[in-house]
Parts: C-alpha cells; structure tokens; sequence
C-alpha cells in the first residue's frame, strides 16, 4: 500500500500538505509540520527515558541489512529517517534496506530452498506473516529478539508474537471512511447490510490486501467463525465491492462511485483543511471498534549482524524516532506516552475500543477463513 504518494495525488488537503511540507512525502504516512527534517525529527515525544535509551553508545558496527516494504524506504521516507539518524549515532554503522518483491514471503521461499537469507532484519511483520512463516517453514525464520531496551514501555496490546521475536513499532487501525455529505454513518456491523446501505460500501481482496484481510478478520471477530461467512453472504447481496487492494479501492471512493470504503482511522490528516473536507473523510468505528494491524520487526536466524539488529531496533523505540516514524507513516506509536504532534493528534482517530486476533487466533485458522471469502465472493 502506498497511501501517501496515492493521498497527495487524490487531492489531499491544503492543511495536509502543510503537515507534509519540509520533510516527507513517503507512500504510507503523513510529515511532520516543521520546515526541516531536522525540525520534526525532533517533534513531539512527551516522555525523556526512552528517548535516552543506551542506543547512543553503539558497540556494534559494520553494516545491517534491511528487508522491508517500498513505502518504507526512499527519499523521505519513515526509513530514510531511521537511517541518516541511526548512522550519525553510531558512525561505525552503514543501514542498506532491501526491498523484496513478495515481502516476506521471498524469504520464506528461500528458506525452503535451503538458499542464504542475504538480509539481517525484517521491518513490517504483521501477525498474519508470522503465522504463514511458521505453516510453510519447519525451522525458525526469526530469532528471539533478546534484551533490546525500550520493549518496557510497548503497549501491551501491541504483541503480536508470543514467541518473542517480533518487535511492534506501530499500529494502523481499520475502520470505515465515509463521505458525510453522502450518506450517515453505520454505527455496527448490522447497518451494512440494510438497504440504507444498499451499494454503498467498497472493500478490498483479503487474499491479497491487508486491510482488506484485517476487516475480514474484524468480521470473523463481530460474527463468530460460524457466522462470518453468512454475514459476508448478505454483504455481498447487498452490493459491497470487493476491489483488488487499498489504492483502487480509495480511488473509487474519491472518484463518487461509493460514499463509504474500508481504509486507517487517519484518513483525516490528509484531509482537514476545510470542515467540508472533514465531512468528506468521516472515520467510522462500527459497534465503537476498529482493527488494530500492529507492524513489527524481527531479526533473521541467520543474521550476520545481530547485534547491530538489536541495537537498530533499541533505537526504533525511543520516543524521537516513534515520534518520527509516526509522521512519516501516519500511523500510532507503539510506545506509550509518544507525542506525534498536536496536528497528528488532532486528526489521527484512535477507536474507542480497538479490537484484534492474536497469534493463537490466526495460528490454523486464518488460512482456511481466507479461503473460504474467497469462494464466497467468487461464486457471487
């Protein structure tokens, strides 16, 4: 998903471009609001422990390898800041990012093929992942993550991973967007399948887009294992569109071909230079809820740099780059008490009670409920 550069195309607001202005225009968040990267490197972060973590003090050196998505890394990116940042704090260190073309799953295709894993770590885990790496692969992927400062100040409902590998650094939560000038708001589950709400609604393949597997599993959640695929069957008699991933699912949505669509509960810092843009960019939380869909880190197996991975992931935690990472990819910090700045905070909606599945939730089953959607929908 490349949310920012696609927003910022689609006619993000005025008031949004001067939140990205001076520092960012990655694919997947919002900038920070000062005239220099050096300025919002520095934003928001209302705690000081973390922020003095011993990561300033590198033993480690030589370079680490970094596997991750393409709106991670590039000009101005969350990644770019990560990397000129941790380099001048530890000038023995060079951070090179790779972007693999199937994600993770390039590297569990060659693990199975018993061929080097030439990367030390991995940004961008989700719990689904690790779920399908430890299906397809019977040796670990990744290691346990060790003692790494800052994991003590995590939300704890953030931990993705039981097994103590991957390491949260952020959260986006899917929700409902919606245009007000259009139609009211749902207010659960239920309302979608009325005929208020009779073709109203856009979502996206959860075989292949994450938020639209994270609202498949929102549903599963909402109607139970034995009640998903029913409740879907009436979604789908109701005129939802399932398109292929976020990106042509939002241009649909902007384009007027549907005034509600699945996307992150921070659609507004785009979109608040105006209370006409506002109501054109509702965020809604069904049954008061939206999905958490935490991103995580891990270390390789055969990481030929773990210490300096460790040392990396030490940093991602302190309370300037979470403050940094969260502007840049306009999504929460995964460390309490980070401030990303008053404009974030305005327009970034958190949902009063976030909802998701843990890794023993997903753990033999997301496969088959997948699976099962897709017949549905493809029989539809």
């Amino acid at each position: 998903m490349k949310r920012r550069t696609f927003l910022r195309r689609a006619g993000g607001s005025t008031a949004g471009a001067t939140l990205l202005a001076g520092c960012t225009v990655s694919d997947e968040g919002a900038s920070g609001s000062n005239g220099s990267a050096t300025d919002a490197s520095t934003a928001g972060g209302s705690g000081t422990a973390n922020t003095t973590a011993t990561v300033g003090s590198a033993t480690a050196g030589g370079t680490l390898t970094v596997a991750t998505y393409a709106s991670f890394t590039g000009e101005d990116t969350a990644g770019a800041w990560l990397k000129s940042a941790f380099e001048e704090r530890h000038s023995n260190a060079t951070v090179e990012f790779q972007v693999p073309e199937n994600g993770v799953n390039q590297f569990v295709q060659r693990a199975k093929q018993g061929a080097p894993i030439d990367a030390d770590l991995f940004v961008g885990l989700n719990t689904s992942d690790l779920v399908r790496v430890r299906r397809q692969l019977d040796s670990p992927l990744f290691r346990s993550s060790g003692n790494v400062d800052g994991t003590d100040a995590l939300k704890e409902t953030l931990d993705i991973d039981p097994k103590g590998r991957a390491i949260p650094y952020d959260t986006g939560y899917i929700t409902l967007v919606y245009d007000g000038t259009k139609v009211d708001g749902p207010t659960d589950f239920d309302a979608l399948t009325t005929s208020q709400y009779a073709n109203k609604l856009i979502t996206q393949n959860a075989q292949q887009s994450d938020p639209g597997r994270a609202f498949l599993l929102w549903t599963i959640l909402a109607k139970g294992e034995d009640g998903y695929l029913d409740y879907w069957r009436a979604l789908l008699d109701n005129g939802v569109r399932v398109l292929s991933d976020w990106e042509p699912a939002y241009q649909a949505f902007t384009d007027g071909e549907a005034p509600m669509v699945v996307s992150y509960s921070t659609d507004q810092v785009y979109y608040h230079d105006s209370k006409a843009q506002l109501r054109r960019h509702q965020v809604g939380f069904l049954d008061g809820e939206g999905y958490a869909n935490p991103e995580a880190m891990a270390t390789f197996t055969d990481a030929s740099n773990p210490k300096l991975a460790r040392e990396f992931m030490s940093f991602v935690l302190t309370d300037r780059a979470q403050s940094a990472i969260a502007v840049r990819n306009v999504q929460f910090p995964a460390v309490k008490g980070v401030s990303p700045g008053e404009e974030f905070e305005k327009y970034a909606k958190e949902p009063p009670n976030p909802v998701t599945m843990s890794y023993d939730d997903l753990a033999g089953s997301v496969g088959g409920w997948v699976e099962d959607w897709s017949r549905l929908v493809a029989s539809t």
